[in-house]
């Protein structure tokens, strides 16, 4: 199997499918999980506001994987409680309240606390806010670290076998005496032949262009492109809850907690047209993000505090909906075999359901491969996710006993990034001078050294923004010198 991008559903399907006994191939033009997987809000969640448009469907799907997410990698996904403060003017009460009890009743056995009901003036996260005569309603969804979940199903399926190609463009593929025949090129020029019986197109916000101008396919649906923006700027609140604020025009935005001195913010729904790879922030989508905030909590903000910002290009299932905000988070899947070997196009999808969406991509994929192996990703945890009763504080605790050398929030860090890899990180490291040069934000040479090795960082940006996030907390002189190091390769 070839399949052609390294974002999650690509990553998502290769660890399915090498887990099966399938020969993989995954390539992708650029990093994994360098484009739409690493620029979202970094949530799995059932999505309330799905409701709002019917999608029962679809927040059911979710709302069940994000329970089987907790437990497949504890050290990436965790609890987090929202605070949805309430303002009748866009939803009145009671369907705020219903919308939440349908919540719930999909939610159905599932081990995060249901929604309840609070009191601003007395509740602690009414402390913030402005306004705490208003009503209010908390309940669950989870958090998650979108660029590593990318990454270590890429790091599963390599460990099952796969090739696993960053940096390396398919620039051709066609049907050849039953097979498909492809022509990889990679960045420094070297080109390559291989033979696939299927191909998998998984390019996100580039699938229509990889459709039509390199396997030589017209997919019969539409995607939509829709731009969503982030900010992050200096922590707004104390805890570790989030907020979820409604706007006048019925949109919504997530206020969260940021690697913990910042908040994170977002999104906006922006139609985006051009080249996904030079989508950025707009300073209207930072005033908007900047309004919204303002009109909640009590502490002000402007685009000036902002200390990193973000923006993707999803590639939504178009179903003809004029709202951006509006189009389905559901996929699509295209299987063309008519004329040979098949091409399977992945249109649609979000983060909290790629899973799913890749058994559903094996299922169509299954009489052309005799002898699949039964579905196994739902009980099967993400590497450094092998933690006794999925218990991460557990697990911290362990590694600090293990290494009382270890800074705690060092300690902590490391092991949210890595899991139970840590110890393959740490090695035979006695104290933190064995981790080599400290180039600030709490990222040592061993780390930096290890995601080269292991997980195909090739880039300053591969580590500091996207495999950690260690940019944020280190000024620009150090993060240049995180760029020479690994262009001398230490």
């Amino acid at each position: 199997m070839l399949i052609v991008g390294g974002g999650i559903n690509g990553a998502g399907i290769a660890c399915d499918a090498a887990g099966r006994g399938l020969k993989v191939l995954l390539c992708d033009k650029g990093d994994l999980g360098g484009a739409t997987s690493s620029a979202s809000s970094k949530l799995i969640h059932g999505g309330l506001r799905y409701l709002e448009h019917y999608e029962f469907g679809l927040v059911g799907k979710a709302l069940r994987e994000r329970d089987v997410m907790l437990r497949k990698a504890p050290h990436i996904v965790w609890p987090l409680e929202f605070v949805l403060p309430h303002r009748n003017q866009v939803r009145p009460a009671w369907l705020v309240r219903l919308g939440l009890y349908i919540y719930d009743a999909l939610a159905i056995g599932t081990a995060l606390p249901r929604s309840r009901r609070i009191d601003l003036a007395r509740h602690p996260a009414g402390r913030p806010l402005a306004d705490t005569a208003e009503p209010a309603f908390t309940y669950s969804d989870c958090w998650v670290d979108d660029a590593r979940l990318t990454i270590l199903n890429a790091v599963a399926a390599r460990d099952m076998g796969a090739d696993i190609r960053p940096n390396t463009a398919v620039v051709s593929a066609q049907r050849e005496g039953g097979l498909w025949r492809a022509v990889l090129r990679e960045n420094n020029g070297d080109a390559t032949e291989v033979r696939a019986r299927a191909v998998v197109n998984a390019a996100g916000p580039w699938v229509i262009d990889v459709a039509t101008g390199v396997v030589g396919t017209n997919a019969r649906r539409r995607i939509r492109l829709v731009k969503g923006s982030h900010i992050v700027v200096p922590r707004l609140y104390d805890g570790t809850h989030a907020y979820i604020l409604q706007n006048a025009d019925k949109r919504i935005v997530f206020v969260l907690p940021y690697e913990g001195r910042y908040s994170l913010i977002g999104t906006t729904d922006v139609s985006f047209a051009g080249d996904p790879a030079s989508a950025a922030i707009d300073p209207a989508e930072t005033r908007y993000l900047c309004d919204t905030v303002n009109g909640y909590f009590a502490r002000k903000i402007e685009p000036a505090d902002t200390v990193w910002s973000y923006a993707g290009v999803r590639p939504l299932f178009d179903d003809d909906e004029g709202d951006p905000s509006k189009v389905t988070r559901d996929w699509a899947l295209e299987l063309d075999d008519a004329a040979g070997p098949p091409v399977l196009t992945i249109l649609g999808g979000k983060i909290t359901t790629y899973r799913k969406l890749a058994e559903d991509a094996m299922g169509r994929l299954a009489p052309t491969f005799g002898g699949l192996g039964p579905a196994w990703t739902a009980t099967a945890p993400l590497p450094g996710g092998d933690m006794a009763n999925a218990d991460f504080d557990r697990f911290l605790a362990d590694l600090c006993r293990r290494r009382t050398w270890l800074e705690p929030t060092l300690a902590r860090a490391l092991g949210r990034r890595h899991g139970t890899r840590v110890e393959s990180l740490l090695g035979d490291a006695r104290s933190t001078a064995d981790l080599g040069r400290a180039f600030g934000g709490g990222l040592y040479a061993r780390e930096i050294d290890f995601l080269m090795r292991e997980e195909w960082a090739s880039t300053a940006d591969a580590v500091l923004w996207r495999r950690t996030k260690s940019g944020l907390a280190m000024a620009e002189a150090e993060r240049h010198a995180v760029a020479e190091a690994m262009a001398k390769g230490f």
